[in-house]
């Protein structure tokens, strides 16, 4: 069917969601214009908003208004020893519910994939080991998605901080290989925390 071009121009925009496909791009547009038009125009503004105050924090690279997110900025940390590398801002959310991680984090925003073209600056990797470098640190979590790509990202990340004696551990067991942080239960995700490893 031929829609308007201010119709299929929203729908084509909404594809670029994840996991978004044409139909449920029609559904959603069909849906913000059925409803009331100011909360359309409230989600335009939210997004725009979103787009252009969000930043990343200068500490850990996590999504923050401020130069420095509230986790960084928290004088309620108990261990500013202790350092847990992810992938994602949703991992952090998901390690933050258990509530059992009381150290500081590092957000890659990816993993280092040679078939996609992404080396190692490009998540961070340099910025990361001038945060090793200082010193200040004496355990490294590295809690990646268990993939091709997250454990080469693992042996790497494992590699800069051996070089500067630090204790490099991984999340232990109940994390099924494949699965990725967010999608686990509190639970799960708790006792691997808890139990974790040298990597």
């Amino acid at each position: 069917m031929q829609f308007s071009p201010l119709l299929e121009d929203l729908i084509c925009k909404l594809q670029f969601l994840p996991g978004v496909g044409r139909k449920t791009a029609q559904r959603m547009a069909f849906s913000l214009l059925g409803q009331e038009r100011s909360r359309g125009l409230d989600l335009a503004a939210s997004m725009s908003a979103a787009m252009t105050g969000i930043q990343r924090c200068s500490c850990c690279r996590n999504y923050s208004d401020e130069p420095v997110c509230p986790i960084c900025a928290s004088a309620k940390r108990q261990d500013e020893k202790t350092l847990c590398v992810v992938e994602n801002p949703s991992d952090v959310a998901i390690i933050e519910k258990t509530g059992l991680f009381q150290g500081v984090y590092f957000v890659l925003h990816g993993r280092i994939s040679p078939l996609e073209g992404i080396g190692a600056e490009d998540i961070g990797l340099d910025q990361l080991e001038r945060m090793l470098a200082a010193g200040s640190f004496k355990e490294v979590i590295v809690a990646l998605n268990s993939s091709v790509e997250g454990n080469m990202t693992s042996f790497m990340i494992a590699k800069i901080a051996g070089n500067y004696g630090l204790n490099v551990t991984t999340p232990s067991r109940g994390i099924p290989v494949g699965s990725e942080l967010d999608t686990m239960d509190e639970g799960t995700l708790s006792y691997s925390f808890t139990n974790r490893k040298n990597l």
